[in-house]
């Protein structure tokens, strides 16, 4: 009962009900923050006392750096177990994440700069056999709105829709056909 004593347990509870939300197909659609923009959030856990926001305005400094990436680090390790979780979660024909689409990265690739190009993004699972298979690295031409991403996912979830913002078209190389 109550709000979880760790932020570590506070994200995996967080993450639990979205696949007992997935499982149960309450929802098949959700977002999860995992930190928010000017967090003070510390993680003293994995030694990093200071406040995170500052943190991430790392100022060219090798120790603010290293204190980003085990930040990040931690983050994923915690992303890593849902998906873990998801894969190892029967459903249908396959698994959770076969049927999935998790989009999972930052809104800023240098934070230092508040700078959103090449930003550092993940997309994960099978979305139903909406997607081709995984293991690559994509890498789109300078200046592709991210717009354009999230306009190919409302596209294979069966969502389609024209334009977005400042979109200028899908992404091919995410399509199984």
């Amino acid at each position: 009962a109550g709000i979880p004593a760790t932020y570590a347990a506070h994200a995996k509870l967080m993450f639990d009900l979205q696949l007992l939300a997935y499982q149960t197909d309450l929802t098949r659609v959700s977002t999860f923050m995992m930190a928010r923009e000017i967090s003070g959030r510390t993680y003293p856990e994995i030694g990093v006392p200071d406040s995170h926001h500052p943190t991430s305005h790392h100022r060219n400094d090798p120790t603010l750096y290293e204190k980003v990436a085990k930040i990040n680090e931690f983050h994923l390790s915690l992303f890593a177990t849902f998906l873990e979780k998801a894969r190892a979660t029967p459903d249908g024909d396959g698994n959770l994440l076969d049927h999935m689409m998790v989009l999972y990265g930052a809104g800023m690739s240098d934070s230092n700069r508040h700078d959103n190009k090449g930003l550092p993004l993940v997309l994960v699972g099978g979305g139903s056999g909406q997607l081709k298979p995984g293991g690559r690295h994509l890498r789109y031409a300078e200046g592709t709105p991210i717009t354009n991403l999230h306009l190919t996912i409302l596209d294979k979830m069966g969502v389609p829709v024209d334009t977005m913002s400042d979109s200028t078209g899908r992404l091919d190389l995410l399509s199984v056909s």
